[in-house]
Formats: structure tokens, sequence, C-alpha cells
């Protein structure tokens, strides 16, 4: 019997993905090991490789498809004694899917819209949910109309745009009652709100796009964050940071340019170190307090971000930690992370200093404890020694979850991580 091949759960926390591209064709000759598809999760694109041997005998996932469950067959491979026909005895689950799983895009109403009448069968999926597109939705309440009653003229019965439009159309005026007093108004169907929007394009959400949203929701509904911030003189640093580099050699295995971003990477995982308490996460019976500070880089990409984790930062030196970290955000735009090199991590540094950002708060990446976020370094006017003086200020903010990390623990943090950036040769140790 053919053997099925499903959609991969490529991350423990993958569901659905996307299937980008297939790397076979039906009738191609597949051997394991051979990549047969890209699927793309909520973070990267991965290759899939086959682990049986045979040939490709039914494609059933179009390339293209979004929102392919894990689990979910997305092709059927022959063994090498199977021919064609074997396909058909196959269930109806292995039938073939379209590529257009997320809603398909509205077509332009017709100039005069025939009344739609109420649908013998309405336009219903599994378990009888009526099938939509999101725009129809919303315009159904906001007119009050009943999907239900409606017949779809999309694909597979879809209700769209044009369907409820023609059902205002067709819907009976109120009765004007015949009396000597003054008639009553009537009723007209509510403007849809996009109505009034100026003209605008929708972006599909990518996979990573809404785990990105699902995530940071979850994060703001469930871990009640409160801010400690704090300012750091970063003068010696960058003049450590000058005296470093200029001793790097030119090119080769031993080269290396430390960022200030490095600096901050190994001074909040010293901090770690110094504040333990502050290396935690909430496990709703108890308090996880980890033994080795892995720290997680936030990394602009075109579709959010990602946080590749530097694992055990704390034994990790400055040229060290510079080169792992240019490595994880070229490959993190390029889309070629492993799930294991952006999961898990005990604390997150977000930095926008590059962005000329002064200061800012960031949200907690569940499950963990803490986020910093790091603004720009700029010039400004302090005093020292009763005189004011000039000098390069970071602002810092320390985003904590208050159920696992008291102010007590995070103000002990980042007096820590303070004494490390004003004083970085505490760091070279």
């Amino acid at each position: 019997m053919p053997i099925p091949i499903l959609m991969p759960a490529l991350s423990p926390t993958m569901t659905e993905g996307n299937l980008a591209k297939w790397c076979k064709k039906e009738g191609d000759a597949v051997v394991a090991g051979d990549v047969i598809a890209e699927i793309e999760t909520d973070k990267a694109t991965m290759e899939v490789e086959a682990t049986d041997e045979g040939r490709l005998g039914k494609i059933l996932v179009a390339e293209g498809s979004e929102g392919v469950a894990v689990n979910t067959p997305i092709a059927l491979l022959l063994e090498d004694d199977e021919d064609a026909s074997a396909l058909d005895a196959m269930p109806a689950e292995t039938k073939p899917v379209a590529a257009a799983l997320s809603p398909a895009p509205e077509t332009p109403a017709p100039e005069k819209p025939e009344p739609v009448k109420p649908a013998a069968t309405p336009a219903a999926g599994e378990g009888g949910r009526v099938i939509a597109s999101p725009l129809a939705r919303r315009m159904a309440e906001q007119a009050g109309l009943d999907l239900a009653s409606l017949q779809g003229s999309g694909p597979h019965g879809r209700i769209v745009k044009r369907d409820i439009e023609a059902a205002l159309v067709a819907a009976p005026a109120t009765p004007v009652v015949a009396a000597t007093a003054p008639a009553a108004p009537v009723a007209q169907a509510p403007m849809p709100a996009d109505a009034l929007l100026p003209p605008f394009t929708e972006q599909p959400l990518s996979t990573m796009r809404k785990v990105i949203a699902q995530r940071l929701s979850q994060s703001k509904r469930e871990a009640p964050h409160f801010y400690l911030t704090i300012d750091c003189a970063i003068d010696r640093l960058l003049e450590t940071r000058a005296a470093l580099n200029a001793k790097s050699p030119e090119d080769g295995d031993g080269a290396y340019k430390i960022s200030v971003n490095d600096f901050i990477v190994r001074a909040v995982a010293l901090a770690l170190r110094q504040v333990p308490a502050a290396n935690a996460s909430w496990a709703e019976t108890a308090i996880r307090l980890y033994e080795r500070a892995d720290v997680a880089v936030a990394v602009a990409v075109d579709e959010g971000l990602i946080t590749p984790v530097l694992r055990g930062a704390d034994g990790k030196g400055l040229a060290e930690i510079s080169r792992e970290m240019k490595d994880f955000a070229a490959r993190a735009r390029a889309g070629k992370l492993m799930p294991e090199e952006y999961q898990g991590g005990t604390f997150t540094v977000s930095n926008l200093g590059m962005f000329g950002i002064r200061e800012f708060a960031a949200v907690i990446n569940p499950p963990q404890g803490c986020i910093l976020a790091v603004g720009a370094g700029e010039q400004r006017a302090v005093v020292r020694d009763g005189a004011l003086a000039v000098a390069t200020i970071m602002t810092c903010t320390l985003s904590t979850d208050h159920r696992v990390v008291d102010g007590a623990i995070g103000a002990a943090f980042l007096t820590a991580f303070k004494g490390l950036i004003e004083d970085p040769l505490k760091m070279l140790l």
C-alpha cells in the first residue's frame, strides 16, 4: 500500500505550516535522505528529507498551500513494486488538497447584485461551520444578517463580499404604517466600517507573524509586567571596545569585531550569574531557577523577529559571543536557523539602539521571566562631583514577570549589569 508522507512537526510548538516548495515531482524516484519539500514554519523555512524509498506517486497538498496541520498527509509514496493503480485504494482523506487553504481573494461585486435567496443547503463546512471570508463575516455582523441563510458564490460555496452586498439589496424594506401620525423612518443597513477607510491592501499573515501575535498577546495577558529603568555610562566601554578591536587580526579564524551589543550580552550573562534569582521562569506549580545563562537576542527579519540563543553565554568570551552572534544573525535573516537554535533561552536582550531609539519597554518572551530593552548611547549632561559634565549614556529598561521576579531582585540585577557595563574590564576576567 502507498506510504503517506505527513506534514512534519519541525518544532515542539508547531501545529501547522506552509508547504513552500516541492523539490520532487510526481513520478520521481525517492531514496531515504532526499530533500522532497521545503516547509515554512513559524520562524524559518526547513528542508524535509524522505525517510523511505520508492517513487512519488501523488502530491496531495499543492505547492504554496498555507496552514497545513501537522500530521496531515501531503503526498503518497509508491513502493518499488507498486504502480499508480495502488493509489485508487487509498482512503478519502488522502485526496489532493488545493493550494489556496487560506481564504480566497475577494472578487469585485457585480454592478447590480442579484437578490440572494436563502440557501437550501447553507455554505457549511465540517461540524456545520458556515464557510465565509473574514470580510463577509464582518459585513454580515454589522448588517445583522444570518450567514447560515445565505448561499455562497465563492469557491466551495464560500460566502464572500458580493453575497453580502446582494443580500442587503434584496432585504425587504420596513413596512410603512398607514396612519395620520408621521411615518416611522425606514431602517437602513449600517455601512461597513471598511467603506470609510482610504484605499488599502491586505498583507496575508505569515506563520511567523501569527505565532508572534499569539505568543506576545499571551505574554501581556498572563504575565503581570512591571518595569525598571537604569542609565549606564558607556564611555569606558567604548574605549575598551576600540582598544580590543584594534588588536584583532585583519582576517582569518582569529579575526573579530566586537560590538556594543556583544558587551551587553556578556554583561547580562555575568549579571545573571551574580543574581541567579533573575534567571528564572514561571511554571504554574513552581518557579524554575536556571543553572546556566542561555541568553536569547532579538534579531529583526523581514516578517518579524527571531531570538537565537547563546547557550551558556556566561562561560563565553567577547570574541566568541561576537562570532556566534554574527553567524546567528546572518542565518536568521536567510531563514536558515534550526529550531533548536532559537527555542529555549532563559533571558532575552532586545537592542534598538542601532535604530536611534533612546528608551523603550519590551514584552517578555514567554515563558521567560525577564527581557532587557536597550536604547541608544547618546551624549547627555550629567553631574559629577557637583559639576556639570558630558557623558555617553545608555538607557536600559528591564521588563519582568512579577510572578517570578520582584522589584528587589530586578533592581539587584540592574545594579550588577550597570557595574559591569561601566567597568568593562571586569568582563575580560
